[in-house]
């Protein structure tokens, strides 16, 4: 018995290097576990922190307006914590205890987190988010979910069912 519990061992440390598997040539690691939602574009897997690559979301603190009475050509908006509704949605889909894959590479952001693309089972995350509404495609960095940004600004999903600013214009508007 205690040959196998030491096999055992072996065999959990192995899986475990294996969730964080670097390939020296494409300098991909994958990072697998339960995650933990920072805010609406970045997750926490163990030690590691994930900033969601291609996307940006609305931040903790930012104001967006939607509609509340329309008729016609005409609405009525109110303002609502869009950054803290984004983030929620986040953590709806990664929250519940299945293991999420991220896809990073080795290098890190200013904030020293890891940019990567996650899934849930067969998930992209990132497209999810753009997708719905709940992110835009940050195409200062990558244009990979431009075309998902234009299926959410066509169907009024998330947060372009109403008026807000780009991320990155509130960050600098809000230093």
């Amino acid at each position: 018995m205690k040959q196998w519990n030491w096999q055992k061992k072996i065999f959990l440390k192995s899986l475990f290097f294996l969730f964080l598997v670097f390939n020296p040539v494409s300098a991909e690691i994958f990072i697998l576990g339960y995650a933990k939602v920072t805010d609406a574009d970045t997750i926490k897997i163990s030690k590691y922190k994930i900033r969601l690559h291609g996307i940006d979301a609305p931040e903790k603190k930012q104001i967006c307006q939607r509609p509340y009475f329309s008729l016609g050509f005409f609405s009525l908006y109110e303002d609502y914590l869009c950054g803290e509704f984004t983030t929620v949605k986040l953590k709806e889909l990664v929250e519940n205890g299945l293991i999420i894959e991220c896809r990073v590479n080795d290098k890190k952001d200013y904030f020293g987190r890891h940019v990567g693309v996650c899934y849930k089972n067969s998930i992209n995350i990132n497209q999810w988010l753009v997708e719905n509404g709940y992110a835009v495609a940050f195409i200062k960095y990558s244009k990979d979910y431009v075309k998902f940004q234009e299926i959410a600004k066509k169907n009024k999903a998330g947060i372009w069912s109403g008026k807000f600013l780009m991320p990155w214009e509130w960050r600098k508007k809000n230093k």
